[in-house]
């Protein structure tokens, strides 16, 4: 029988985030919302109709069911979910304005998914019927026994069979326990059969410069065969992974910027088209809608991997529009873009 299942692991968060452009330090309200990667890939998946199941470890009160349950009321099986420990992570968010940056503080030590440790999840049984694990940095980052219980699935994954996908994910603040993160990330990435990550976390993995992507519109020539050396070598380095996805997002002002991909597929090198958007909404969690779409696509066009990556990033693009972690574009909404069926109003135009 064939599988279809995909399963993403990590830690759910409690995102509270200040409205109205308002800083960390004014105001009295924070509007609360759930995501995290992994998370935010699932509820992806989930939208675009794939069978996911997410799995984290919850505290047992009605905070942890609440995050549970605003993955389920979106399609995401959370009957996995190990519920314990004393409280839930979180991360602060102050929206970027003008030349102003966004800023996240994390509070995530002591939490549910910080305490979570081998042996207490069966990942035997969750990856039984699996043909796609999706994991992250972000899962070893937090703690030395998350780090042990990321190891421990990735080991049944392997002996079960089941694909693995990665996303790069390095957050330089999270990483105090110890560890070395280029080497931990870097074990993970020789365990993985595709993987994503941005144009900056490669070159801090690689400790090598990239060419700059400065674009300022669609107008705008990558330099695709320093690119190409740059996969090529890092297929050598890490010969398992033969699927390489490396976004790039250029800035221009707080709320507009643009955007492209370029996909290593199996030795050939493919770029998206670069997305213009000058009316962003919310910018977290474009890199999961990303892989989201990805995951979806790769089966939606099994044959076609420009398909595949225009699919992509065509997601992650229209996660700009969408305020929250989670990405709630619709296939239709997705194709639309991709085929340029969308109304020449909407919020931001495809060359």
């Amino acid at each position: 029988m064939k599988k279809n299942k995909i399963v993403t692991f990590g830690e759910l968060l409690l995102r509270l985030a200040k409205t109205d452009h308002l800083r960390l330090s004014q105001g009295d309200l924070f509007a609360a919302k759930y995501g995290g990667s992994e998370a935010n890939v699932a509820v992806s998946l989930a939208t675009l109709g794939e069978d996911v199941t997410y799995i984290t470890r919850l505290p047992d009160n009605p905070i942890g069911h609440a995050a549970a349950a605003s993955l389920a009321q979106l399609g995401v099986n959370t009957s996995e979910v190990l519920y314990g420990g004393g409280r839930i992570g979180s991360y602060y968010f102050e929206p970027a304005a003008g030349m102003r940056a966004a800023k996240v503080i994390y509070d995530r030590a002591n939490s549910a998914y910080f305490d979570l440790k081998p042996g207490m999840i069966d990942w035997r049984h969750v990856l039984s019927d699996a043909e796609v694990f999706h994991v992250s940095g972000i899962t070893a980052a937090i703690s030395q026994q998350a780090a042990d219980a990321t190891f421990e699935a990735l080991d049944v994954a392997d002996d079960l069979g089941v694909l693995v996908s990665f996303d790069i994910n390095y957050r330089k603040n999270l990483w105090q326990y110890g560890a070395d993160p280029r080497a931990t990330i870097g074990r993970m990435l020789s365990r993985c059969d595709m993987m994503f990550g941005d144009a900056i976390e490669f070159e801090w993995l690689c400790q090598r410069k990239q060419p700059p992507f400065t674009a300022t519109d669609s107008h705008f020539t990558m330099q695709m065969d320093e690119y190409g050396q740059w996969f090529d070598e890092l297929h050598a380095q890490y010969p398992r992974c033969r699927h390489w996805l490396m976004g790039m997002r250029n800035m221009v002002s707080s709320n507009h910027h643009t955007l492209t991909c370029l996909l290593w597929d199996d030795g050939q090198l493919l770029q998206a088209p670069i997305h213009d958007i000058p009316d962003v909404i919310d910018p977290v969690g474009v890199g999961d809608a990303f892989m989201g779409g990805y995951l979806h696509a790769r089966r939606r066009f099994p044959n076609d991997a420009q398909q595949q990556l225009n699919y992509s990033l065509a997601a992650a693009a229209l996660k700009n529009t969408v305020p929250g972690d989670f990405n709630l574009s619709t296939d239709d909404e997705i194709m639309a873009v991709v085929e340029g069926r969308y109304d020449t109003k909407t919020l931001y135009k495809v060359y």
